[in-house]
């Protein structure tokens, strides 16, 4: 009996790739970012399961193009480049990788709010360039982390992990979601409406999902509202905030300045204006990036996709309606 075809569109890891061996008859994309478009095509034209990432675009193109695919097995936690919508109308299961890189990204979250508020990048350059001759009083002076308010928007289990982390800083935390979450008490969260987190908060970051209802969350508008003395943090999805309106925020201080692993295009563009300026603190998309969450979103990912291919119902299902039918 052959075995069901797979793409993995991405490298992933050897700890995912076990789990499919013996399992589906899998090619892999082997080099790095997305593989061309049309090749990606053909290569989809007879397989059932796709293995994708944020690089690869699964639209109505597509998955008409995979006529016999049944899943599409996210290596991430967001799958906001999938038509979940067009997928479940053909009955394609959706699946994403959640909790294994929860504190991965928590602890990314917090060394941007450190390197922000420190000034640790520019100090950094600041020492190697060979500018610094004398310590001086008011030399790279920066904000105050501990005791602070942090406004965490999207309270989800990233959100949450954030929060732990932050009590240990006796930060105040503010918290807004689309409802209030049952574990505020414990993590010593309080909800606030929008426009009350940005007003208080000394530190405000994101953490919820990419979608119609969040995409530019924060713009001109939330940004004037936030202190002149407060940094944002996105370790989300970049269009969750409004690029210019960010760097007119920075650039002419309506807020302290920012903390990036995000960006609207990725890779972001050398020339991006936002990389212009000294008090933006940016790293490449990384928040994930430790050996236990990379190797646990393989896993997870290959174990999602192989369970569908066997029958069985994957534990992490975007659209259980399909499942369901």
């Amino acid at each position: 009996m052959s075995l069901p075809k797979v793409y993995v569109g991405l490298p992933i890891q050897e700890a995912g790739l076990e789990i499919l061996r013996g399992r589906v008859d899998y090619r892999i994309w082997e080099r790095e970012g997305a593989p061309d478009r049309e090749e990606l095509l053909r290569e989809l034209k007879d397989v059932e399961g796709l293995l994708s990432g944020l690089p690869i675009r699964v639209d109505e193109e597509l998955l008409n193009a995979a006529s016999r695919l049944k899943v599409v097995s996210n290596y991430a936690v967001g799958y906001d480049n999938i038509d979940v919508a067009a997928a479940t109308k053909r009955g394609i299961c959706v699946t994403n990788t959640p909790d294994v890189l929860t504190p991965a990204t928590a602890d990314l979250t917090f060394a941007l709010i450190l390197a922000s508020a420190r000034r640790i990048i520019e100090a950094n350059a600041f020492l190697r360039s060979g500018e610094w001759k004398v310590w001086a009083p008011e030399l790279l002076v920066g904000r105050e982390v501990a005791g602070s308010t942090l406004g965490i928007i999207g309270f989800g289990k990233i959100g949450q992990a954030v929060a732990k982390r932050a009590r240990g800083f006796d930060m105040n935390i503010l918290y807004f979601d689309t409802a209030r979450r049952e574990p505020e008490h414990s993590s010593g969260a309080k909800y606030a409406s929008l426009d009350e987190l940005l007003k208080n908060s000394d530190f405000v970051t994101l953490h919820c999902l990419l979608n119609e209802q969040t995409k530019n969350i924060i713009g001109e508008k939330e940004l004037r509202l936030m202190k002149n003395t407060a940094i944002l943090i996105n370790a989300a999805r970049g269009p969750l905030v409004d690029p210019s309106a960010l760097y007119r925020a920075c650039s002419e201080k309506w807020i302290w300045g920012a903390g990036l692993d995000v960006f609207v295009k990725e890779p972001v563009s050398p020339d991006d204006p936002l990389l212009t300026l000294p008090n933006v603190t940016t790293v490449p998309h990384i928040g994930s990036a430790s050996r236990v969450a990379r190797d646990g979103m393989a896993r997870r990912s290959a174990t999602n996709l192989t369970a569908v291919l066997g029958g069985h119902r994957p534990q992490d299902l975007v659209n259980p309606e399909v499942w369901q039918a």
